[in-house]
């Protein structure tokens, strides 16, 4: 009788996080509690770097471990809903096959020349993680570039990746993001931007790299489709055939001039107005309305699509809970703090090059469990950059180290809340992208070492 050889599965993310919060449980039994006090650093809360002290242990109880996906679901509303809004409207938009028309269009007009749209494409996107940290702003693109790299002959984590990969080289090179670059540099009293000369270098080395990796894959899934991990279940998606195109008429010309202008609107809302999730959501649900309208799809017709477009992204959209549980856990123990502290401690007493590298490996480990850029920065720079007083780090240096752990993880570590849901929009399991996605990940993390090293070597400040 054959005997069958061990596979071993890679975990759902639900039980991958729901492991992550038992271990940080039973961590708050054995880490003792402590905490920082909070203070006022330019109108934000941050940790106050000599503050730190125990207090009495309070380990997570089984209804506290059992309550922290409720809970963790409960802080983290917001942007669970945020993704239930964003999955609807773009459901009524697809509905329409405006897009598809739209996207015909585009491909025929390009013919030969579609080999440009995904370095441009990801060239316009690390740009905006770059100027003004897109993030949760990249969900509803991802449906539409997979509609049209599949139509190009690539695959849907070519789609995917387009998106989320080149927004993410922005975010983590970033040189004037202001949820991690300004908020760094103005608790570690840093001119605003300075080093920027420093960061424009990084942020075109990431990009690049990101850019050429992509363009690889792409590459090879069209010359080889079977090569793609997930060429069975794209066989079943609705693929745009240029030769059965939707008619591009006067409405489907209004409903993409509608949807253009939602777009135009979001990023003038963020950068002029300091828009988040619920003015992004209020933005689509508004542009919903009017595609129906356009569409002439009628109220029940219009609420079933809706409903179904929400349904289609809850799987993905509560792993933002899930994820949250962990922090849930670790702030019930008071353990957060008092990781800190003993990092702090440990890197007090290395050489200054060592210890600048461990910071950047302390903030990529960070980064999984806080994974919001300005929570690790108000968490974090308070405590590293009196440390590098100390030890010889620059402060620049010290905030180069977060910005590259902080960002570099944000499209591989499934507690990356946005992370989670854009999968959830491209129907893509994080098993299969944490598979593809990790030489990438790998390389940038080794490129940031090396910066964070030259950074040091080159004492780049002011300070």
């Amino acid at each position: 009788m054959e005997q069958k050889k061990f596979k071993f599965a890679v975990p759902h993310v639900y039980i991958l996080l729901l492991g992550i919060i038992l271990v940080c449980s039973i961590l708050t039994y054995i880490i003792p509690a402590g905490v920082y006090d909070m203070v006022e650093v330019g109108g934000r809360s941050v940790v106050g770097a000599d503050t730190f002290h125990n207090v009495t242990q309070t380990p997570v109880s089984i209804m506290q471990f059992l309550t922290a996906v409720p809970r963790g679901m409960q802080e983290s509303a917001q942007i669970i809903f945020f993704i239930f809004i964003i999955g609807g409207t773009m459901t009524v938009v697809t509905e329409t096959r405006a897009i598809e028309a739209g996207m015909g269009q585009l491909l025929k007009a390009l013919k030969n020349a579609s080999v440009i749209v995904v370095p441009l494409v990801m060239l316009l996107f690390s740009v905006c993680g770059a100027v003004f940290g897109m993030s949760e702003e990249t969900i509803p693109f991802i449906p539409i570039f997979i509609s049209l790299c599949i139509a190009m002959g690539y695959d849907s984590i070519t789609g995917t990746a387009v998106v989320l990969c080149g927004a993410s080289a922005g975010f983590a090179g970033a040189f004037m993001n202001p949820f991690t670059v300004q908020v760094a540099q103005g608790i570690a009293g840093l001119p605003l931007l300075s080093g920027l000369g420093f960061r424009v270098a990084m942020y075109v080395c990431m990009t690049l790299i990101s850019i050429i990796f992509v363009v690889r894959y792409a590459a090879k899934v069209k010359k080889t489709p079977q090569e793609s991990l997930m060429y069975e279940f794209d066989q079943t998606r609705d693929v745009l055939d240029l030769n059965e195109l939707p008619a591009f008429g006067g409405k489907e010309k209004a409903i993409l001039l509608v949807f253009t202008a939602t777009f135009v609107l979001l990023v003038v809302g963020v950068i002029k107005f300091g828009w988040y999730m619920d003015e992004i959501a209020a933005l689509f649900l508004g542009m919903s309305f009017l595609v129906a309208i356009i569409a002439r799809m009628g109220f029940n017709n219009y609420a079933n699509t809706l409903g179904r477009g929400m349904a289609e992204v809850a799987s993905g959209a509560l792993v933002v809970g899930f994820a949250r549980g962990i922090l849930v856990v670790m702030n019930d123990g008071q353990i957060l703090h008092s990781i800190l502290y003993a990092v702090a401690g440990l890197l007090g007493s290395l050489p200054s090059m060592v210890a600048a590298v461990g910071m950047y490996i302390f903030q990529c480990l960070l980064n999984f469990l806080v994974p919001s850029g300005s929570g690790q920065a108000s968490v974090s720079i308070p405590i590293m950059a009196p440390l590098g007083d100390l030890v010889g780090v620059t402060r620049q240096t010290a905030c180069i180290a977060f910005q590259l752990g902080d960002g570099i993880s944000n499209i591989f570590t499934p507690t990356s809340g946005y992370f989670m849901a854009g999968l959830a929009m491209a129907k893509v399991p994080w098993a299969k992208w944490a598979k593809w996605i990790l030489p990438l990940i790998a390389l940038n993390y080794l490129t940031g070492a090396i910066f964070v090293i030259i950074a040091q070597a080159i004492n780049l400040g002011p300070f």
